[in-house]
Protein backbone atom coordinates (compact mmCIF):
# COMPACT_ATOMS: atom_id res chain seq x y z
CA UNK A 1 0.00 0.00 0.00
CA UNK A 2 0.72 3.55 -0.69
CA UNK A 3 0.07 6.38 0.88
CA UNK A 4 -0.06 9.94 -1.06
CA UNK A 5 0.68 12.76 1.01
CA UNK A 6 -1.37 16.35 0.35
CA UNK A 7 2.24 18.06 -0.98
CA UNK A 8 1.72 15.50 -4.25
CA UNK A 9 -2.13 15.89 -4.60
CA UNK A 10 -2.65 19.22 -4.35
CA UNK A 11 0.79 19.06 -7.32
CA UNK A 12 -1.38 16.44 -8.72
CA UNK A 13 -5.09 17.98 -9.02
CA UNK A 14 -2.66 21.78 -9.64
CA UNK A 15 -1.51 19.87 -12.83
CA UNK A 16 2.15 20.58 -11.62
CA UNK A 17 4.16 17.84 -13.38
CA UNK A 18 7.16 16.40 -11.36
CA UNK A 19 8.91 12.75 -10.57
CA UNK A 20 6.19 12.41 -7.72
CA UNK A 21 2.93 13.41 -9.81
CA UNK A 22 3.84 10.77 -12.68
CA UNK A 23 4.41 8.58 -10.12
CA UNK A 24 1.06 8.75 -8.60
CA UNK A 25 -0.39 8.84 -12.00
CA UNK A 26 1.44 5.24 -12.81
CA UNK A 27 0.67 4.25 -9.85
CA UNK A 28 -3.54 5.28 -10.25
CA UNK A 29 -5.48 2.42 -11.22
CA UNK A 30 -2.59 0.01 -10.95
CA UNK A 31 -1.77 -0.33 -7.64
CA UNK A 32 -3.27 -0.02 -4.19
CA UNK A 33 -2.79 3.74 -3.18
CA UNK A 34 -4.52 4.79 0.33
CA UNK A 35 -5.29 8.45 1.78
CA UNK A 36 -5.14 9.45 5.37
CA UNK A 37 -7.93 11.09 7.47
CA UNK A 38 -5.45 14.23 7.81
CA UNK A 39 -4.54 14.45 4.38
CA UNK A 40 -7.95 14.06 3.27
CA UNK A 41 -8.70 17.45 4.88
CA UNK A 42 -5.23 18.87 3.92
CA UNK A 43 -6.18 18.38 0.26
CA UNK A 44 -10.21 19.31 0.06
CA UNK A 45 -9.92 22.45 2.58
CA UNK A 46 -7.42 23.88 -0.78
CA UNK A 47 -10.22 24.00 -3.40
CA UNK A 48 -11.90 27.28 -3.84
CA UNK A 49 -14.55 26.23 -7.05
CA UNK A 50 -16.96 23.99 -5.74
CA UNK A 51 -17.36 21.98 -8.75
CA UNK A 52 -13.41 21.53 -8.36
CA UNK A 53 -14.20 20.84 -4.66
CA UNK A 54 -16.72 17.77 -5.57
CA UNK A 55 -14.77 16.31 -8.52
CA UNK A 56 -11.84 16.37 -5.64
CA UNK A 57 -13.94 14.79 -3.23
CA UNK A 58 -15.51 12.14 -5.34
CA UNK A 59 -12.16 10.47 -6.96
CA UNK A 60 -10.25 10.28 -3.32
CA UNK A 61 -13.03 9.15 -1.68
CA UNK A 62 -12.63 5.86 -4.19
CA UNK A 63 -9.11 5.61 -2.49
CA UNK A 64 -8.53 3.37 0.55
CA UNK A 65 -9.04 5.48 3.61
CA UNK A 66 -7.34 5.21 6.86
CA UNK A 67 -7.71 6.94 9.82
CA UNK A 68 -4.21 8.37 11.16
CA UNK A 69 -4.31 9.23 14.95
CA UNK A 70 -5.55 6.74 17.59
CA UNK A 71 -3.72 6.73 21.00
CA UNK A 72 -0.65 4.35 19.70
CA UNK A 73 -0.13 6.62 16.89
CA UNK A 74 -0.35 9.59 18.84
CA UNK A 75 2.28 7.98 21.44
CA UNK A 76 4.29 6.42 19.69
CA UNK A 77 4.27 9.79 16.91
CA UNK A 78 5.47 11.87 20.20
CA UNK A 79 8.50 9.22 20.45
CA UNK A 80 9.56 9.83 16.99
CA UNK A 81 9.64 13.72 17.42
CA UNK A 82 11.20 13.28 20.93
CA UNK A 83 14.30 10.95 18.42
CA UNK A 84 14.59 13.25 16.04
CA UNK A 85 14.56 16.68 18.36
CA UNK A 86 17.45 14.80 20.03
CA UNK A 87 19.33 14.11 16.97
CA UNK A 88 18.90 17.78 16.25
CA UNK A 89 16.09 17.70 13.93
CA UNK A 90 13.09 19.75 14.43
CA UNK A 91 9.81 18.65 12.04
CA UNK A 92 7.76 21.96 11.31
CA UNK A 93 4.45 19.68 11.39
CA UNK A 94 3.30 17.74 13.91
CA UNK A 95 0.69 16.38 10.84
CA UNK A 96 3.47 15.07 8.75
CA UNK A 97 5.04 13.33 12.37
CA UNK A 98 1.67 11.55 12.43
CA UNK A 99 2.04 10.92 9.06
CA UNK A 100 4.95 9.38 8.66
CA UNK A 101 4.60 7.38 12.30
CA UNK A 102 1.67 5.64 10.56
CA UNK A 103 3.35 4.56 7.52
CA UNK A 104 6.15 3.47 9.37
CA UNK A 105 4.20 1.34 12.02
CA UNK A 106 1.92 -0.10 8.87
CA UNK A 107 4.70 -0.66 7.08
CA UNK A 108 2.70 1.62 4.01
CA UNK A 109 4.89 3.43 1.31
CA UNK A 110 4.62 7.23 1.33
CA UNK A 111 4.79 9.26 -1.60
CA UNK A 112 5.46 12.78 -0.78
CA UNK A 113 7.46 15.79 -2.20
CA UNK A 114 7.75 17.24 1.86
CA UNK A 115 11.32 17.69 3.21
CA UNK A 116 9.91 17.30 6.44
CA UNK A 117 9.38 13.51 5.81
CA UNK A 118 12.97 13.05 4.74
CA UNK A 119 14.42 12.29 8.92
CA UNK A 120 11.88 10.07 9.07
CA UNK A 121 13.23 8.41 5.83
CA UNK A 122 16.94 8.26 7.50
CA UNK A 123 16.50 7.85 11.36
CA UNK A 124 13.46 6.16 11.08
CA UNK A 125 12.88 3.51 8.76
CA UNK A 126 10.00 5.20 6.48
CA UNK A 127 9.75 3.52 3.21
CA UNK A 128 9.31 6.29 0.10
CA UNK A 129 8.77 5.81 -3.62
Amino acid sequence: MTIVDASVWIDYFNGVGSRETDLLDGLLGREPVGIGDLTLTEVLQGFTADTDYETAKTALQALAFFPFGGKDIAIKSAENYRLLRKRGITVRKTIDVIIATFCIVENFSLLHSDRDFEPFVTHLGLKVL
